[in-house]
């Protein structure tokens, strides 16, 4: 799912609409794997999660200070409306398309569509460097990066199974996509606060669900080059997770604006 208000509101994406793990056969399991084994082969996996996802999030940090930083390009990107609008057009086609394509493509090609999708996003959240403080970003990054760490350790490591909330989040998700559209035309202040705090619960939730759904898809024995992709939108999965808290705390937390 995809919104955007004006070029200073956040921009609000999540992967449902295809969800990478629904597009894999049933796993099969292979009897004689010892429970080492199994450990070792869902932690290789979720490195490879975490660690995309981290190289994601650089990529679109360089890429926001970057442009942000010049002030020629900021002007180019942010005062065209083609320019501006053609890289939310763009994302929002590599989001369906990605999942919905996976099969068909490479390992290679949805690792350098992701870092493409990372670089576009980059270029997106450039006008956050104009609008709020940079102690409040500073300060907001750190507070999203701690409950993000904490919600995918408890994703991670809890035995409760978390599907069923997942399918309530992803129902409350719709809620407030249409609740951001209706606030674009009504401009509430107070509706604002509202959609932010609820969409700070509903990407903590995510973030626990998205965690413990990548990892039962890295204790299935799966072939090689399919757990490679998976991994990979599993990453972009977490990282749009990131992105979205983020988003929605600096908007709690950025009454400091410049």
């Amino acid at each position: 799912m995809l919104t955007a208000g004006s070029k200073n509101s956040p921009i609000i994406l999540n992967m449902d609409q295809n969800n990478p793990y629904k597009l894999t056969t049933p796993p099969t399991y292979t009897g004689g794997v010892d429970s080492g084994a199994l450990t070792r082969q869902v932690s290789n996996v979720m490195k490879r999660v975490y660690v995309r996802m981290f190289v994601g999030l650089l990529i679109t940090a360089f890429v926001s200070l970057g442009i942000a930083s010049t002030p020629t390009l900021a002007h180019a990107i942010l005062t065209n409306q083609i320019v501006f609008w053609g890289i939310l057009i763009a994302m929002f086609a590599m989001a369906w398309i990605m999942p919905a394509k996976m099969m068909s493509m490479k390992p290679t090609t949805i690792l350098l569509l992701f870092g493409l999708f990372s670089v576009l996003m980059g270029a997106w959240l450039t006008p956050i460097f104009f609008v709020y403080a940079p102690g409040t970003i500073v300060k907001t990054f750190f507070i999203s990066a701690g409950t993000f760490g904490a919600m995918s350790v408890y994703g991670y490591f809890t035995k409760s199974d978390l599907s069923r909330i997942g399918n309530y989040l992803y129902m409350a998700l719709i809620g407030l996509f249409i609740a951001i559209i209706v606030n674009i035309f009504l401009k509430s202040s107070a509706l604002g606060w509202i959609i932010s705090i609820v969409g700070v619960l509903l990407f903590v939730g995510l973030t626990a669900w998205d965690t413990q759904q990548m990892k039962r898809v890295a204790a299935a024995n799966l072939d090689p080059a399919l757990a490679d992709k998976l991994a990979t939108m599993g990453a972009l999965n977490l990282y749009l997770d990131f992105i979205n808290l983020f988003l929605f705390l600096l908007q709690i937390f950025g009454g400091n604006r410049n």
